[in-house]
């Protein structure tokens, strides 16, 4: 996510604190909200695809080849 987006998100953040949104505002925050969550999803899911777990005995296994 863009930080420009970022500092947005904080910004309604901080004036929802002292004062009330407007609509348009709430709406957009909803939205930049949403789009932060699912990039941060991405990425996670991301970094546990190419993660491994390394046992004891020397063996790896690709966390995303494991069976739930």
């Amino acid at each position: 996510m863009e930080q420009k987006k970022l500092d947005r998100i904080n910004e309604l953040a901080k004036k929802s604190k002292t004062e009330a949104l407007t609509e348009e505002e709430k709406a957009e925050q909803k939205a930049l909200r949403e789009e932060y969550i699912r990039d941060f999803r991405a990425s996670l899911r991301g970094i546990l695809d190419n993660s491994v777990i390394e046992r004891p005995d020397g063996t790896r296994e690709n966390i995303k080849d494991r069976k739930h």
